[in-house]
């Protein structure tokens, strides 16, 4: 009889502990608020926005990524055309050396040594051409070119008559570039006449002037 009233007892507390949870329960379930964002569904003008923001982001990033393109084929292009550009002007005292041996040769000694002579001239073709072919071009001022200092370096100044201030009156050295690049400037004697040049010949005043007084007596 007594072990009967225990297990009616232990009964008891285990549904009173049953209870007090479920009501616990029901308490911690009433708290929470029903305005929760968590299954709120955004309206129609966030949606819109949403759609716009990402729109925007697509289109900046498709930007970079043409930019990026362009920046690399441009970065390609010019290590393909000047990577090479100081093995270039270490060659080009192989080119001078060749030139100053070339106009030092005079005919005595183009008839005996020929063979030698147009071997050099060949392979000073072939150095040029080598140049050509990877954008390296010449340039070539002549005597009465008005001085550019872009592409010309002036290595004195003479007040040679008959001659304008600021033109070339001597060529030194030539000059080279690869591609929009300067590779070495031309090295020119510049002109620092400051008589006025009119560029006529005693010949040419004359004969103005016979047509001048033909005209008066007209």
């Amino acid at each position: 009889m007594q072990e009967q009233k225990i297990e009616n007892s232990d009964d008891k507390n285990k549904e009173d502990q049953f209870l007090k949870s479920e009501e616990d329960s029901n308490i911690e379930a009433e708290n929470v608020p029903e305005d929760t964002d968590v299954l709120s569904e955004p309206t129609y003008d966030e949606i819109i926005e949403e759609r716009d923001n990402l729109k925007d982001r697509l289109m900046r990033s498709l930007a970079d990524l043409e930019n990026l393109r362009k920046r690399s084929e441009r970065d390609r292009k010019d290590a393909e055309l000047y990577g090479g550009t100081k093995l270039a002007r270490d060659l080009l005292s192989v080119f001078d050396n060749m030139s100053r041996a070339l106009d030092n040769i005079d005919e005595e000694l183009r008839t005996k040594a020929s063979a030698v002579v147009e071997g050099l001239e060949l392979t000073q073709r072939e150095l040029l051409g080598v140049f050509s072919k990877h954008k390296i071009d010449e340039i070539e001022p002549e005597e009465g070119d008005k001085f550019d200092p872009k592409y010309h370096q002036a290595m004195f100044e003479a007040p040679v008559p008959e001659t304008e201030k600021g033109t070339i009156i001597q060529v030194m050295t030539k000059g080279f570039k690869i591609g929009d690049r300067l590779l070495r400037a031309s090295q020119v004697g510049v002109s620092s006449n400051n008589e006025v040049f009119s560029g006529h010949s005693d010949k040419d005043s004359n004969a103005e002037g016979n047509n001048l007084a033909e005209v008066q007596e007209k």
